[in-house]
């Protein structure tokens, strides 16, 4: 099995789910869904999870932080963690570039703009709650499915 090709398949998937979920909530969340916004910043998040997860060997910072906290690996206490230390690494700086284009965009049509400061905190805690949910709810289903595809039966089942 190719652990190289399943985590490039991992990576794929995680960053067109998170890219997705995280544009479009920042989006509504503005309170005026506009098409090229979402569009640009999905385009963008896409970017900076998939080079996230190409880079961070992420399976490996999980386990690690698993190991350290004492958790037996599959388990659904070692998957709260896992997908917490996932959401701390890709949300931030997801956010923060989603809050850098809006602001770039939105300035260039004057709109008026609370701080960066504001925006970036109330957003963050926004994306980094959405962003837990779903790293949580599709990483097992997507590791599942990556593995299947290689020929492997999937993951060890999980023990609660």
């Amino acid at each position: 099995m190719n652990n190289k090709k399943i985590g490039i398949q991992m990576s794929l998937l995680m960053a067109v789910t998170l890219s997705f979920c995280l544009s479009l909530t920042g989006n509504l969340s503005s309170g005026n869904f506009q098409i090229v916004p979402f569009i640009v910043t999905f385009a963008a998040s896409f970017i900076i999870s998939l080079l996230i997860g190409l880079i961070i060997p992420m399976p490996k910072v999980e386990a690690g932080a698993v190991r350290a906290c004492g958790l037996e690996e599959h388990s659904l206490p070692a998957r709260f963690v896992s997908s917490f230390v996932s959401d701390l690494i890709y949300t931030p700086v997801i956010t923060l570039a989603m809050i850098a284009i809006v602001r770039k965009m939105a300035s260039a049509h004057g709109a008026d703009l609370p701080p960066f400061g504001i925006m970036f905190v109330k957003s963050l805690i926004l994306s980094f709650i959405v962003a837990y949910i779903i790293i949580f709810i599709v990483s097992p289903i997507f590791l599942k499915l990556v593995l299947k595809k290689n020929g492997a039966g999937g993951p060890p089942q999980e023990r609660k």
